[in-house]
């Protein structure tokens, strides 16, 4: 099929090399042009695992182009996607603009039947507004609007978008319902196929509840320091029962990240404005928040007082396997320990450069050991892969104090604590 992808970011870069990887021709458009020459030059401007190469083969093949021109895109594809962003206001509900003025250049470019498809986190009833805005700027052009959700994780989106558990297409029509389904046919996955205000719900629940099981298991984590009892142990006993399940119950320092926090945001604004008050989620994010704050508390434990005191991180992005620092807890943590005074050198595999836009004075380190040296403290915020392989020994050698603060659970208490560490980990 022909498919127009209006925004390059996480979203809509991902699920345009995938759609064309699938063997459809799609046109990614963006209004960033720098981002469009940095796509036509065969790199990403973003770090995922795997999308650079994807995104070079089916480019070099023909089967994906880039482009500024959105009346371009539109009018050469059956099927237009929007996946512009949707940012928080400081009231939590979702920033629309974007997609209100795409949905306007659309309707102009419109020539002949479409099927516009939200593909970015937008609340109920959006898709009644798409339409109504088309509807308003055309005159004799039928089209259709779906409702079609992504469940993409950073890190591991290529392999989420190829092997989903599930795909929510929420149309009006019959037409619309044959060629969303015919698209996605050769992934050969569980079609949930209902109206459009349920599939957006579908989108926000899912993502909230997802939310809430990782503010269940740090509460949780929380009661077992206080007793004694070990949260990885308690987690484990937890996921063997089917009716919970296994995932995102890993005590932590949060979830954090750009899905996460908007969508909790979105969804709790989304109720008060149907007239309910979610206050699971108001106590879910309130969870979140305070993690941050027992961390910090257990590095002064550990240190007594932060001022002079050098501070070495290991681990910037929100989560491993991505180079983003939207709402990353090391933000939080790094301003409050310089705050009080205290010097932070700081390592991670792929967020430096997005890291030096948010976070000043920080000296960075080109590898773990060079953070270790000298530094009084080591704090683990993220859970890299190579953070669980390195030389704990050469590690304790370098470091001032041999202290660890693990933010993650990375490492196992009773192994440390022989080695000779002090060591702080999260409900364990």
């Amino acid at each position: 099929m022909k498919l127009c992808m209006i925004g390059a970011g996480h979203v809509g870069l991902v699920s345009a090399a995938c759609f064309a990887d699938l063997g459809n021709e799609v046109i990614c458009v963006d209004s960033d042009e720098g981002k469009i020459s940095i796509l036509k030059k065969g790199t990403v401007p973003f770090f995922e695992p795997g999308l650079e190469e994807l995104v070079r083969k089916n480019a070099e093949s023909g089967r994906l182009s880039f482009t500024a021109n959105l009346e371009e895109g539109v009018k050469k594809s059956e099927i237009v996607f929007i996946a512009v962003g949707t940012p928080s206001r400081e009231n939590g509900e979702a920033d629309l603009s974007f997609v209100e003025d795409v949905s306007c250049k659309i309707a102009e470019a419109m020539e002949d039947y479409k099927i516009i498809v939200e593909k970015s986190t937008v609340p109920v009833k959006t898709g009644e507004w798409v339409k109504k805005i088309i509807t308003n700027n055309i005159h004799g052009v039928e089209f259709d609007v779906v409702s079609n959700p992504e469940f993409l994780r950073e890190g591991s989106a290529i392999q989420d978008f190829m092997h989903p558990d599930r795909i929510v297409i929420g149309v009006e029509t019959e037409r619309a319902k044959k060629v969303m389904t015919e698209l996605y046919k050769p992934l050969n996955v569980p079609l949930v196929i209902t109206d459009i205000k349920s599939a957006e719900i579908i989108k926000h629940a899912s993502n909230s509840f997802l939310a809430l099981k990782i503010s269940y298991i740090n509460a949780i984590a929380n009661i077992c320091e206080k007793v004694g009892a070990d949260v990885k142990e308690v987690s484990n006993g937890m996921e063997l029962d089917g009716r919970i399940g296994k995932g995102f119950l890993r005590a932590g320092l949060g979830y954090g990240g750009s899905c996460f926090p908007k969508d909790v945001a979105a969804f709790t604004r989304i109720a008060e404005e149907a007239g309910y008050n979610f206050e699971l989620l108001k106590v879910t994010e309130g969870i979140n928040r305070k993690q941050k704050e027992l961390f910090l508390k257990k590095v002064k434990k550990a240190l007594w007082t932060l001022n002079n005191k050098v501070i070495g991180i290991l681990g910037l992005s929100f989560k491993p396997n991505t180079d983003d620092m939207r709402e990353a807890p090391s933000v939080e943590i790094i301003n409050r320990l310089q705050a009080e005074g205290a010097k932070v050198r700081a390592y991670d595999p792929a967020a430096t450069e997005n890291a030096r836009k948010v976070l000043k004075d920080i000296e960075y380190c080109a590898d773990p050991y060079r953070v270790a040296e000298g530094s009084d403290c080591l704090l683990i915020i993220t859970e890299w892969e190579e953070f669980k392989k390195l030389d704990l020994g050469k590690i304790k050698s370098l470091l001032k104090n041999p202290i660890i603060v693990d933010g993650r659970n990375v490492y196992e208490p009773e192994e440390l604590k022989k080695m000779g560490f002090n060591y702080f980990a999260v409900g364990r």
